[in-house]
């Protein structure tokens, strides 16, 4: 189904010492600097700092709610992390619909990737390398070990560079002044600090790619492409403008991965179909031109897969209204295919538009019960029921998923729109309170969860209720610390 995504002013890039252009040259003999004890964040404070920046992103940012990809950047940052030696906390993939060619890593494992990305790797494992650089960022610690050197030399350093980085989120414009003052300096003169990180990150980055089935040599490769977008556009990736990217970076990168043995990859389907995704519904190409650009490579089979290749064409017929043949091209895809997520979010996009509603709600109900709480699926049926005059049964779902996916955006919002149908006013307040909170709007969405209150009878649902609100409070008063420093 169609994503929801808020469209926001960007906001500054956060740890700006620590972004994927950072890569640096690195010595495969260097000794691991972060794993050492970090005394002045423990883990459940970083893990606290990473939840208000998320609460920020979701507020401020043009965070990308897609739920086939979200599942796909979240597989692939799981499977490198289970190949990691230390994982301090969970980790959170999350897009940001941007076509610049970036990704930074947040306190307690919040790691932002811009969609522009996508379209600029060539394959998964140029993807995975950026993934993978600022996976061990996030398992050495590196921020937490920044914000402890600094610090030492300020008492009031940590709270004011936390203050900083909060309000660069919030407000860009004010984030730029904060951060040219005394915060934003000793920031910029961490940098010679943070090198020995990127050294770290490059080298355990590429031991992550090797481990989890990837081609090491994908993380040079990506740094060839960046040099030489910077050699010959006159709009280099915006993080080579203030690291740029040097022979030297290149020459060990290589280096590092003649260490490995030589892999050879099929192309990655999932990778392909996300790409094709992005490029079809996210890129800034017209309807015209996505159609365009798909049709051309089948056309001159200039694709690395001819699946994925159709896909996205499905996906730009759709945009130009033409669903009946996106369908008889999905139709095909998912025939030989059919627990494909890529292929039943998009088939559902294309029934509903014809208004084969029933069709489409039979086979999403048949998916439910073979992959029960799946988030596409689950997603896509209370939609379908939405469309369908169903709200009941879709309010009926998403209560159920929503009580383990209590930070599912798009959920509470057809939570929201199911209920509003229906006419349910206690689903409807409530949703609307879940979803306030997300964005930090602590005042709102207890004022919403009070009335929500007020509309049920039942008990188990009214402590329920009072369990959240008192935990919202909580949450209000340590993200009102957090922001202010």
């Amino acid at each position: 189904m169609l994503a929801f995504v808020r469209l926001r002013p960007a906001a500054l890039t956060l740890f700006v010492m620590l972004s994927l252009s950072g890569f640096a040259q690195a010595n495969n003999q260097l000794p691991d600097i972060g794993t050492a004890a970090v005394s002045t964040l423990s883990i459940e404070q970083e893990q606290r700092y990473g939840e208000a920046f998320m609460l920020l992103a979701r507020a401020q940012l043009p965070v990308l709610n897609d739920p086939v990809l979200e599942v796909y950047i979240n597989q692939l940052g799981n499977r490198l992390l289970s190949h990691a030696d230390s994982v301090p906390f969970p980790f959170h993939f999350f897009l940001i619909q941007d076509n610049s060619v970036n990704a930074a890593a947040f306190l307690g494992g919040y790691i932002k990737v811009h969609t522009g990305l996508f379209l600029y790797a060539s394959d998964e494992s140029q993807l995975a390398s950026v993934l993978a650089h600022e996976i061990s960022h996030e398992t050495q610690r590196h921020i937490a070990r920044y914000l402890e050197d600094q610090s030492k030399t300020n008492a009031a350093t940590l709270a004011g560079v936390i203050g900083s980085l909060a309000l660069g989120i919030i407000n860009p414009a004010a984030g730029v002044a904060a951060m040219s003052t005394t915060v934003g300096l000793k920031i910029q003169s961490g940098i010679n600090y943070t090198r020995e990180n990127e050294y770290e990150a490059d080298r355990i980055g590429m031991q992550l790619l090797y481990r989890a089935g990837f081609d090491p040599r994908g993380m040079m490769q990506f740094f060839e492409k960046l040099k030489d977008q910077s050699r010959y556009s006159s709009t280099p990736p915006q993080y080579l403008l203030t690291h740029p990217l040097t022979n030297t970076r290149i020459a060990e990168a290589r280096a590092r991965a003649e260490n490995y043995p030589v892999r050879h990859l099929k192309p990655s389907l999932a990778f392909q179909l996300a790409k094709a995704r992005i490029e079809a519904r996210y890129s800034p190409k017209s309807k015209e031109q996505v159609l365009s650009y798909f049709d051309k490579q089948l056309k001159e089979k200039s694709y690395k897969l001819k699946d994925a290749a159709l896909y996205g064409q499905a996906l730009a017929l759709m945009r130009n209204s033409k669903n009946q043949q996106a369908l008889t091209i999905l139709s095909k895809l998912l025939k030989a295919s059919p627990d494909n997520l890529f292929y039943i979010d998009a088939i559902t996009d294309a029934d509903l538009a014809l208004k084969q509603n029933k069709q489409a709600i039979q086979r999403l109900e048949a998916l439910n019960q073979q992959l029960p709480y799946n988030q596409v699926i689950v997603i896509n049926l209370a939609s379908a029921y939405i469309q369908s005059d169903q709200a009941d049964k879709a309010i009926t779902l998403l209560e159920r998923y929503l009580r383990n996916h209590q930070n599912d955006v798009l959920g509470w919002q057809l939570m929201s729109q199911a209920a509003q149908q229906q006419g349910d006013a206690f689903h409807l307040y409530l949703a609307q309170g879940q979803y306030l909170a997300l964005q930090a709007s602590f005042d709102d969405a207890i004022t919403n969860l009070k009335m929500a209150r007020l509309k049920t009878p039942s008990k188990l649902e009214i402590a329920r209720i009072d369990a959240r609100i008192r935990q919202l409070q909580v949450e209000k008063t340590n993200w009102l610390q957090l922001i202010k420093g």
